[in-house]
């Protein structure tokens, strides 16, 4: 294994165990908000997502619980993290590039800059089975998204 492969392994193993977001906290009057709750029936993961939002449509906060896989629970803690004072376009943005290097079974080089900490799951696209694990959190996430701008 090279290096950056065990830095992203080390990164993924760091969230999973610190949960960033985790517990689900309850809802700021005043704001808007929506949650989701998604389930992985191939691996039994699950998670629910409340996103809060201004009234510019900026995230201001992710929290979350969930049972799942080190890589279900990371993705959920690297999301919770990056996306407070994201635009929902940014958001989206954020939400394409992840997809897509998920789907390059381990043929893209992901921009760190773009994806952050996100970037560690570059090596869970090798594993097709493994890739809605990484993916849970983030449709959770849109769907919340979109409940709050009802």
């Amino acid at each position: 294994m090279n290096e950056l492969d065990q830095l992203y392994q080390q990164v993924i193993l760091d969230h999973s165990k610190r949960r960033i977001g985790s517990p689900l906290v309850e809802t700021t009057e005043g704001l808007l908000h929506g949650e989701s709750h998604q389930h992985n029936p191939i691996c039994g993961d699950q998670i629910r997502v409340r996103v809060e939002l201004d009234d510019q449509e900026h995230f201001t906060s992710m929290s979350w619980e969930g049972d799942g896989c080190s890589i279900s629970m990371a993705s959920a803690s690297v999301l919770a993290e990056m996306l407070p004072e994201l635009t929902k376009e940014e958001f989206l943005g954020k939400r394409d590039y992840f997809r897509e290097m998920m789907r390059s079974k381990g043929n893209f080089q992901p921009d760190e800059e773009v994806l952050e900490d996100a970037a560690a799951f570059v090596g869970v696209s090798k594993f097709p089975a493994r890739v809605k694990c990484a993916m849970l959190a983030w449709v959770a996430a849109e769907v919340a998204m979109h409940e709050a701008r009802k």
